[in-house]
C-alpha cells in the first residue's frame, strides 16, 4: 500500500491591522533604547521615556522618530 501524503494543518492568515504582541516584546525605543508599551486600540507602540507613540501599519511598526507621535 502506499502512503497518503499528509494534509498540512489549516491556517490562518495573520490580521495585517494587528502586530503580534510577543513580537514587539522585543521592541525598543529607537531614541531611548527603553521598552515600549503596546496600544492595541490604536496601534501604536508608546515610549514613555520619550513621549513619543509610534504607528504600527499593516502590521508592521514603523520605529522612525520622524513617523512618531509626539505625546502630551
Amino acid at each position: 500500500m502506499s502512503e497518503q501524503p499528509e494534509k498540512p494543518a489549516p491556517t490562518t492568515a495573520p490580521d495585517p491591522e494587528r502586530a503580534a504582541p510577543r513580537f514587539l516584546e522585543l521592541l525598543v525605543c529607537p531614541v531611548t533604547k527603553t521598552s515600549l508599551d503596546y496600544d492595541e486600540k490604536n496601534q501604536e507602540l508608546i515610549s514613555r521615556a520619550a513621549r513619543l507613540a509610534y504607528p504600527i501599519k499593516n502590521g508592521v511598526p514603523h520605529l522612525l522618530p520622524s513617523e512618531a507621535r509626539r505625546l502630551g
